[in-house]
């Protein structure tokens, strides 16, 4: 490929003709078009053994995620216990304890806020970096805190790890993983996180009874946060990354390019030799430029066109994951187990490990299906199932309150149809559908559209619980996931099998 000059940087600002493949006829160039929109590439070579690493180092701040979620579940029982907590100041307020629950939550808000403005500049990998020195950082305050206002600042430094790292790992594994795998990969993401609740409830009903357990349970999150700064700082970044650096003439053609086939050829395996990478980089290149990724993006654009489409997919998606009542249902768990009479009814913990094993087990099954089923598929299969779970919960507090079987049946098949719907699809759908130079910006805005929305939903189930009743609050909840199913089927495209760059070219 010819070397860029000063003059390329500055008169043509890399469009195709100052970036393309050495060599290639303006008839070719011009057939880009028929090889995007028509599915039209060659399979990406990559090594399964090559594609673990680039993916766990990332799943582990999904991970940590979920482990807090378990883990405080259980540690705010231990710190208001007179005998156990090791303390002076036990004596909290439900207020209190409501920080300490939310802390990591509000923390997660501004972490996406900060993601808008610094991800593309940081890019992927020093993101995730940042992330786990964020989790380390927010664990041993909170383990070592020698008050309530220390603690409280230690989970929001925590929570600003779990935006960081729930905005750029699903990036940073759909910008380095072969299209073949995406979806795997990315879905399995979120089986990450629901066995970082099960081991978060594991470890806490272990330390419940401890003296001073919810230090230890927080303290459990610092070895894993460790590894995954190490394994990041280890692992390369993001050819797409460097690429759209590239294009956008943040540095010299020639040396951007190299280092993305190098680091490509580190993160598919020994499957792919020099000439393969080199292949696949200049056809990234040549596809960016064709979908115009040179230009900076920009807020406005946000708003406007492909990216207003994607955000319209993106956010809808989130936003629906969290408003379908998935954190009401759940806080209903405990007692519908009791309701049922079950043995382990009187001990919430034990049925929550319970649930969370249902959802690993319905996650897993989603992984292994996604990329072959489609997305599609699996959300209006999956949601059509929490409609029905909804409406029958809200039959069940309204006039079969005599039949609690009918109570754990949609309990059972609400977790596990959102557990290979919403769950994984939701992530992986926000990681491709953005154009690549929006992508960082786009995605913080989806994630904070989740957790905006997941704090909206919890605070105000409670009111809505006593204005309303538990009955007709669920009802609600099921029009609402009908309403996402005629998002789903009208709106969200099929992405199964596409790369990035078709997605962006074919579906927006």
């Amino acid at each position: 490929m010819a070397s860029t000059t000063p003059s390329d940087h500055d008169d043509d600002h890399h469009t195709f003709s100052s970036i393309g493949k050495a060599g290639k006829s303006s008839g070719e160039i011009e057939g880009m078009d028929v090889r995007l929109l028509n599915n039209y590439h060659q399979p990406e070579k990559y090594s399964v053994l090559a594609a673990i690493l680039p993916f766990l180092f990332p799943a582990f701040g999904g991970l940590l995620y979920g482990y807090d979620i378990g883990a405080t579940s259980s540690a705010t029982i231990n710190i208001k216990s007179p005998t156990f907590s090791g303390i002076s100041w036990y004596d909290l307020s439900s207020v209190q304890v409501g920080l300490i629950t939310s802390g990591s939550l509000y923390g997660a808000l501004i972490g996406s806020l900060l993601a808008f403005n610094v991800a593309d500049f940081l890019g992927r990998r020093r993101e995730l970096m940042v992330s786990a020195a964020s989790y380390i950082i927010g664990a041993v305050i909170t383990t070592l805190a020698p008050g309530f206002a220390i603690m409280v600042v230690g989970r929001f430094i925590y929570g600003i790890g779990i935006g960081l790292a729930m905005h750029a790992a699903p990036m940073y594994i759909a910008e380095t993983a072969a299209s073949q795998i995406r979806g795997r990969l990315i879905s399995l993401k979120e089986f990450f996180i629901v066995m970082g609740m099960v081991l978060g409830y594991v470890v806490g009903s272990l330390l419940v009874e401890l003296y001073s357990g919810w230090r230890y349970m927080y303290a459990t999150a610092i070895p894993f946060a460790v590894v995954m700064g190490i394994g990041m700082w280890w692992l390369p970044a993001s050819p797409r990354w460097i690429l759209l650096r590239a294009i956008q003439g943040k540095g010299d053609m020639q040396e951007l390019r190299e280092h993305a086939i190098y680091c490509l050829r580190r993160l598919r395996g020994e499957t792919i030799d020099n000439n393969s990478a080199t292949q696949e980089v200049e056809d990234i290149l040549a596809e960016l430029s064709y979908i115009s990724e040179e230009g900076e993006a920009t807020l406005g654009e946000m708003f406007q066109g492909k990216c207003l489409k994607a955000l319209i997919i993106g956010a809808g998606l989130v936003l629906f994951q969290q408003i379908t009542g998935q954190p009401s249902v759940l806080y209903y768990a405990a007692s519908i187990f009791q309701t049922a009479g079950f043995s382990a009814a009187s001990d919430a913990t034990r049925a929550s490990i319970f649930l969370g094993l249902l959802k690993l087990v319905m996650t897993g099954v989603a992984v292994l299906v996604v990329d072959k089923l489609g997305r599609r598929p699996l959300l209006l299969g999956g949601v059509s199932g929490i409609a029905i779970a909804l409406f029958l919960m809200g039959s069940f507090y309204s006039y079969l309150s005599g039949v609690p079987a009918v109570a754990v049946v949609a309990l059972l098949v609400y977790v596990g149809c959102y557990q290979i719907s919403f769950g994984p699809i939701g992530w992986l759908m926000i990681s491709e559908i953005f154009p690549l130079r929006l992508r960082g910006r786009g995605l913080s805005i989806a994630v904070l559209v989740n957790f905006g929305a997941n704090a909206l939903v919890a605070f105000a189930f409670s009111p809505l619980q006593t204005l309303l009743g538990a009955g007709p609050l669920f009802f609600i909840f099921g029009g609402i996931a009908v309403a996402s199913l005629v998002f789903i089927f009208f709106i969200v495209p099929e992405t199964k099998g596409l790369t990035l760059e078709e997605i962006e070219a074919k579906l927006l």
